[in-house]
């Protein structure tokens, strides 16, 4: 790899190697070693898989759990300071397993832009191997094992590398808060085909605090020193943003809300209401097809079953399917066309009131 490569990995993932083979080697899968010899990225991959598990448990217990003493009604002389945790194991795994699935880790894969660095053998070149999301996956893992071998594990390192890496709490965002660091991702991707690109900094300031005399002045002063870390957000053919935080991921999700609140000032932001303005069954397969070739989502779908009412007619089902979104919408018809316009339209005002949602939310 070359310097920049590795510079543009270190910041997209917010960690600044030592060793910086041990960041490349991350990138090499067996193929391109059983060519050319040198060690691949399986067993970091393996080392990271643990890391993974370790750091979204600590996630989700510090997310949704508590000690017993952190309540307003507790009573020490009464009751024991347990631990409790908003949630049952069975709702916890479920949560675990939303975040840590393949699907998940290649998507942020993707939306950091990291597959294309890969180092593969021919074989896996000529299979274009690097879109399967499987080994997204595996590259994931390595990237994360390769930060466990060369911070000596340290936690709070781990912790702030798997948080810019996977977005947890983007991916588990309630709809009444609007997620900056995906609106920006999305916004930079539709308009330019790029990805937005961030460099991390540690700061510190001191902070002092005191008690006060009779006379008004201070008395047994204290200060501390406290440390913060700041993003820079660069954004092609834009300015910088700047945000800071008390983590990496607070930073990122700062500087996003500076950069996306400009772009929303300056009219910048495009929407499916301005792509669409008359939305119509009759246009509605061209009208979503017209969306996704600008970006705002993947070719829609279509599934179709036939069947028959008690007379013998057919009867066609449509199901429209969008791969970034859960929903899908059914129509039955008497035609197979007339099924799938029914369905594409369903979707498309789903997709204009859930676009009109969200921006309720952001005001």
């Amino acid at each position: 790899m070359e310097q920049k490569d590795l510079n543009f990995i270190q910041d997209q993932i917010a960690y600044q190697f030592t060793n910086l083979d041990l960041l490349q080697q991350a990138f090499v899968r067996r193929s391109y070693s059983e060519e050319n010899g040198g060690e691949d990225n399986e067993v970091l991959e393996f080392i990271g898989d643990k890391v993974l598990d370790f750091i979204v448990v600590k996630y989700l217990t510090e997310k949704y759990g508590y000690f017993l003493s952190e309540c307003d009604d507790f009573d020490e002389n009464e009751e024991f300071d347990e631990f409790a945790t908003d949630y049952q194991e069975d709702r916890l795994t479920e949560i675990k397993k939303k975040l840590v699935q393949k699907k998940t880790l290649a998507r942020r894969m993707d939306k950091l832009g990291l597959a294309e660095y890969l180092i593969m053998g021919k074989g896996d070149i000529s299979k274009r191997v690097f879109e399967e999301d499987s080994v997204k996956e595996d590259l994931f893992e390595a990237i994360l094992g390769a930060v466990a071998l060369d911070s000596g594990w340290d936690i709070s390192e781990l912790d702030d590398v798997v948080k810019i890496m996977l977005a947890p709490d983007s991916e588990l965002r309630d709809n009444n808060s609007p997620d900056y660091v995906g609106l920006i991702q999305d916004w930079t991707g539709k308009t330019n085909g790029t990805i937005p690109l961030y460099h991390f900094e540690e700061k510190s300031y001191r902070s002092g605090y005191g008690s006060y005399n009779r006379s008004n002045l201070v008395i047994n002063r204290t200060e501390v020193e406290k440390k913060i870390f700041e993003c820079c957000l660069k954004i092609d053919g834009l300015s910088e943003y700047r945000g800071v935080g008390d983590s990496k991921s607070e930073a990122r999700e700062a500087a996003c809300k500076v950069a996306y609140t400009y772009l929303k000032e300056h009219n910048l932001i495009n929407s499916i209401k301005n792509e669409i303005r008359y939305p119509n069954k009759a246009e509605a397969i061209n009208q979503l097809e017209t969306l996704a070739r600008r970006g705002y989502f993947s070719i829609p779908t279509y599934k179709f079953k036939e069947e028959y009412d008690k007379n013998g007619n057919p009867i066609w089902q449509c199901e429209c399917h969008i791969k970034e979104k859960e929903k899908y919408f059914l129509s039955k018809y008497s035609s197979k066309k007339g099924s799938k316009k029914s369905s594409a339209f369903k979707m498309l005002m789903y997709l204009l009131e859930d676009e009109e949602s969200m921006n309720d939310r952001e005001d």
